[in-house]
């Protein structure tokens, strides 16, 4: 047993008798363990990595009635879990300064659907609020910040963290006690999920980890951040305003596959089948017109990839970032956390990931042209580099993409179109 923490398992029924998955709870933990934690996170700063925050597990900053695997310990992340029931809402909301989430949720909710047993189905257009199973004891230097994962925004699943007594979705303050909400609105696709599910994850900070665009062309220098055809973009050819700027690939020929398009009316998605699905049930192909350009139907969710190969180095993780509305009527942000080693290799012999781009245009049709700029990281310090980067080391499913479908489907190359 690791210092600083004890478990014990608890058995339990269920409502008639069934037994459940045994539950663990911390019965003590060592307060000079936290204090260690906390004095090194404090005096480095930056973005907790996965060795530290399986020590902020250790340490009972993120606790869970389920133990926390060593699978939901992601390079810069840890996963979040679904709880035992979804409320299916009338609308989303906020709640006020000081309020608990549900407080405020009692009076919206339209009904409780039980997704323990088997799971269930969440409509598309209906924002559903679904207790975590974790929650979050956070000592008063560090703060955290929520996202999609990457296969839940390739979805058009959109979800955001609530926490009690907080007006803003996703952002954690610092010192926060308490239980984690997930609001959970699936647009293109009617989904299937259950208990334990992992739809988001929730990074750990301790001090402003934002590099400042100063910066960028520096690291960019040291190990490149952007690359075009297997070489490094020159440094005169990034773009660099309030982040790093990504482009969008439409080339080819007429018949080439740049991109898909969520069809309306289709079939059920389960989010625990993967590489189970036929592309085709769910999506249209997109080609690109002569001059390669697409025209985005509005209210409609494109998947389409980057230009360039984005490397996040072992020391830094990156986040893709709201649109800008004075870039366009369209938003091309839905899962934004990209962990350190996305699209690095220390041989040298990978030349970046390129990133999965998923956009909705709002009100008017929209032309996007190849190489447009509608995309832009922002790149943060790490506290440390973490113990395993994301690829292989981690299990990842997308480094080296070259499509832009999800884990569920089968089909893993536009190539198969």
């Amino acid at each position: 047993m690791r210092r600083g923490r004890r478990v014990r398992k608890v058995g339990y029924l269920r409502p008639g008798g069934v037994p459940a998955r045994p539950r663990l709870r911390p019965v003590s933990t060592q307060p000079a363990a936290d204090v260690e934690l906390a004095a090194r996170a404090s005096s480095a700063g930056g973005v907790l990595p996965s060795q530290r925050l399986r020590e902020a597990v250790q340490a009972g900053w993120v606790t869970s009635v389920y133990a926390i695997a060593e699978s939901s310990i992601q390079p810069a992340s840890i996963d979040l879990r679904l709880g035992r029931k979804a409320l299916r809402l009338r609308c989303s909301f906020l709640p006020a300064i000081g309020s608990p989430v549900e407080e405020r949720a009692e009076a919206l909710t339209i009904e409780e659907v039980d997704i323990d047993r088997g799971g269930a189905t969440l409509e598309p257009g209906r924002p559903y609020l679904i207790p975590l199973v974790e929650e979050l004891r956070l000592p008063q230097h560090v703060r955290a910040k929520a996202n999609p994962k990457s296969s839940t925004g390739r979805l058009d699943v959109f979800t955001r963290v609530l926490t009690d007594g907080n007006n803003r979705f996703d952002e954690v303050g610092a010192g926060y006690h308490g239980k984690l909400y997930l609001e959970v609105v699936p647009r293109s696709f009617a989904v299937k999920v259950e208990e334990l599910l992992s739809l988001n994850q929730i990074r750990l900070e301790t001090a402003p980890a934002r590099v400042s665009d100063a910066t960028i062309p520096q690291i960019h220098a040291e190990s490149p951040l952007l690359y075009m055809d297997s070489h490094a973009l020159p440094a005169g050819d990034l773009e660099i305003s309030d982040g790093l700027f990504l482009s969008v690939d439409l080339s080819g020929p007429h018949n080439r596959v740049v991109g898909y398009r969520a069809k309306k009316n289709s079939h059920r998605l389960d989010l625990g089948k993967i590489r189970h699905y036929e592309w085709r049930d769910y999506w249209e192909p997109v080609y690109p017109e002569r001059g390669g350009r697409i025209v985005l139907d509005p209210e409609l969710f494109y998947l389409l990839l980057s230009a360039e190969g984005v490397c996040v180095p072992p020391g830094y993780a990156a986040e893709m970032m709201a649109y800008d509305p004075t870039a366009g009527e369209l938003r091309t942000h839905y899962a934004g956390f990209f962990d350190p080693g996305f699209g690095y290799s220390s041989d040298g012999q990978r030349f970046g990931s390129r990133a999965a781009l998923e956009v909705r245009a709002r009100d008017v049709p929209f032309m996007v042209e190849h190489r447009q700029r509608i995309a832009k990281l922002a790149y943060q310090r790490m506290e440390a580099p973490p113990d395993r980067l994301y690829g292989a080391q981690a299990g990842s499913n997308y480094q080296g993409q070259q499509t832009m479908l999800s884990k569920h489907f089968r089909e893993q190359t536009a190539a198969d179109s």
